[in-house]
């Protein structure tokens, strides 16, 4: 798994479980429920890395849509408007895409 030695399985399944169904994606209630809100800021920046897939320093929208399949094989896509959602609340700079420090604010918000 991408995500051992920073997120518990049961912890990750558990918030995969939480939002199977297409648009019932809420990023908060995610990183609450796998435990990378209560993560130090180190291990924060290591999922942030596993998740820029083409490692351009940015979750851009195509990344931000693969999204949870970072975290289980097997998880859904998300649907346009979930991405676009979690765009705009992790976007604070407006460029289009999510920084690591953007990143670290969105999952401690």
């Amino acid at each position: 798994m991408a995500f051992a030695g920073v997120l518990s399985d049961a912890d990750v399944k558990a918030a995969i479980d939480g939002c199977t169904a297409a648009d019932s994606f809420d990023y908060k209630k995610f990183f609450k429920a796998c435990g990378l809100a209560g993560k130090s800021n180190d291990d924060v920046k290591k999922a942030f890395a596993i998740i820029d897939q083409d490692n351009s320093g940015f979750i851009e929208e195509e990344e931000l849509g693969l999204f949870l399949q970072n975290f289980s094989k097997g998880a859904r896509a998300l649907t346009a408007n979930e991405t676009k959602v979690f765009l705009a609340a992790g976007d604070s700079d407006g460029d289009g895409k999510i920084g690591v420090d953007e990143f670290a604010a969105l999952v401690k918000a």
